[in-house]
């Protein structure tokens, strides 16, 4: 390992098969992809958390540009909650890159258990209607702002793109159609992603070489994610994301706890 805790010898193949999974994830769900790569680096490939989380949000930004474009080819982008989105998600992600060198490591762990359970459950409580439309004004335009904010703090300080927080939430509190609230997270993950990653470039928080072969994987694949997205039903969209995060969460709370009882 070196100074800044990077595998000496990276596995390569590794890192393009676990982006292959990460673009046909981002694709059906509308998320960027490093609520997978953020674990699997720290958990599969060795990686210190905060290398890992730097890693992961400069890794989903390849795969989000190539969801936009396949989700705007079929009318399911908005273009005005996306700037909304963004605005307040640029000024919360260097928030949460800061948070995330002085956070101890144990209580980034727990808030990133406690943040997929919520995700969870706000699957179950509203299934989403793909004829919905969201009427826009300005009390809704400060709420999407808002909700940007919180999103971008938590992508600098988790290493997720944000879709996991702004798909949900576009559905849950905003009414806005699950294809539309996917298009238009992929776009917010772009800009999340690229303001987090300046700020951890310069923390040396990252990893690029990993985060580019794991992007380029996760791009080729991001298309078929965008099609399966589209074949599913939301009710079923719903639960196999929320099966795939329980998995997650399981895999973090054994390993947490296990620390503890070292």
């Amino acid at each position: 390992m070196t100074a800044y805790t990077i595998p000496a010898q990276r596995n390569w193949f590794g890192l393009i098969l676990l982006g292959l999974a990460v673009g046909v994830s981002s694709g059906l769900f509308g998320i960027g992809g490093g609520i997978i790569v953020l674990p699997a680096l720290v958990y599969l490939f060795g990686y210190y958390t905060r290398i890992a989380a730097g890693t992961s949000l400069l890794a989903v930004v390849l795969p989000a540009i190539v969801g936009v474009i396949s989700y705007a080819i079929e009318g399911n982008l908005d273009l005005l909650m996306a700037v909304l989105l963004a605005t307040g998600s640029i000024v919360g992600a260097p928030i949460g890159s800061w948070l995330l060198t002085v956070l101890p490591q144990r209580a980034v762990r727990w808030g990133f258990i406690v943040f997929m359970l919520l995700v969870i459950a706000s699957l179950f409580v509203v299934i989403p209607s793909r004829d919905a439309v969201v009427e826009m004004d300005w009390l809704l335009g400060a709420g999407l702002v808002a909700l940007g904010l919180f999103t971008g703090v938590m992508s600098g300080l988790l290493g997720i793109g944000g879709g996991v927080i702004i798909v949900p939430l576009l559905v849950v509190l905003f009414g806005a159609s699950d294809l539309v609230a996917k298009g238009t997270s992929l776009l917010v993950v772009i800009a999340t992603g690229m303001s987090g990653t300046i700020a951890n470039v310069r923390r040396r928080n990252v990893d690029p070489p990993a985060a580019l072969t794991i992007g380029a994987a996760a791009a080729l694949a991001t298309p078929l994610g965008v099609w399966t997205a589209h074949a599913l039903s939301p009710e079923i969209a719903n639960i196999v994301f929320a099966v795939f995060l329980a998995l997650v969460i399981i895999r973090m709370l054994v390993d947490v706890l296990s620390r503890r009882a070292k």
